[in-house]
């Protein structure tokens, strides 16, 4: 008898003997379905000139190609477009800049988002998502990002308060997202919100406002019952300010929640001296800091901590449970880590 999977059976259709070989591995190759892929270019040379009229031609795993050049106004990318892929088309993010200066005080959250991303499975890459509203009187997010299981991959993200949100919506609801290899700017409050957010390999820029307070790092809102929230990880926190003025995070009880406890742990990083030693973790709204969940591990640089009380730092035994892929595994297993 033949090994398993490779006999043979006759058939016998009147006079016709017809050989029917089994489907064994490797014996028949599908063609993979191909991607439908678009192409974006300012200057006409492409499919369109808006990243908004290719995203509303676009279906569910589309690839957005974006050619080099300056795009302006909101980018909105609904949940019904799961599985985008936006890039830009030479793999610097300069080269492709999507920007807005809307102010969170006249077009509400939301609305001041450059790039407002509710999809599930998108992934950017290669391009500059910039909010030019400077003032000190409003929210201008550059990114809003709203949807699970997304990757942020060689993007640069422009802004000065509340730069990148990651929001899963009230109560315990919490999406994923990963940013690799980036580029994050801004001076209050600019990497906040309630999701499962990995900030890996990426420099980290707090903006000098020439005060004794140069802002806050991250607002977490994370709620309760999830034990991840914001995790920064070898990754660069860099700044111009004066030494010890930014603080690391504050606790952001969104809405007045009680129980938007957050959770930001600092690991394997580089700390530049504007890294505040007292003060590091700030209150909010009336909510003290020891209300949250914030911690340091393995940290290094001249903003390292000296082992103040106000530097709480992970055990080792604790951090095993505390890495990127922990943060973003969730109940499906996902695991987009570079």
């Amino acid at each position: 008898m033949p090994p398993h999977g490779t006999h043979r059976t006759i058939v016998v259709r009147g006079a016709l003997a017809v050989a029917v070989l089994p489907l064994t591995a490797g014996a028949l190759t599908l063609p993979a379905h191909a991607a439908t892929t678009i192409t974006v270019a300012a200057d006409g040379s492409g499919n369109y000139t808006t990243i908004q009229a290719a995203l509303s031609a676009a279906s569910s795993g589309t690839v957005i190609n974006v050619k080099p050049g300056t795009y302006y106004g909101q980018v909105s990318v609904s949940s019904a477009k799961s599985g985008i892929t936006l890039q830009g088309t030479t793999g610097t993010a300069t080269d492709v800049v999507i920007t807005g200066n809307a102010p969170a005080s006249t077009a509400g959250t939301a609305g001041s988002a450059t790039v407002l991303n509710m999809a599930k499975d998108t992934t950017v890459k290669g391009v500059t998502i910039a909010n030019t509203y400077a003032a000190h009187d409003s929210q201008a997010l550059a990114l809003y990002a709203g949807g699970d299981r997304q990757v942020y991959r060689n993007v640069r993200m422009l802004g000065y308060q509340d730069t990148f949100l990651s929001w899963g919506g009230t109560g315990s609801s919490q999406v994923r997202q990963y940013v690799y290899k980036s580029y994050i700017e801004g001076a209050v409050d600019f990497i906040y919100g309630n999701g499962a957010l990995v900030v890996d390999s990426t420099t980290i820029r707090s903006l000098d406002r020439s005060s004794s307070n140069n802002g806050y790092i991250t607002a977490a809102a994370t709620n309760s019952s999830n034990p991840y929230g914001i995790l920064i990880t070898r990754s660069t926190l860099a700044s111009s300010a004066a030494a010890g003025t930014v603080a690391l995070g504050r606790c952001w009880h969104a809405g007045g929640a009680a129980d938007a406890i957050g959770q930001v742990l600092v690991r394997d990083s580089t700390l530049g001296a504007h890294i505040r030693q007292a003060g590091a973790w700030q209150d909010m709204g009336g909510f003290s800091w020891k209300t949250c969940r914030f911690t340091e591990y393995n940290n290094s640089g001249a903003g390292a901590s000296t082992g103040t009380s106000d530097r709480p730092q992970m055990s080792s035994a604790t951090a095993l449970n505390y890495t990127a892929q922990k943060y973003l595994a969730g109940s499906d297993g996902w695991n987009p880590v570079q």
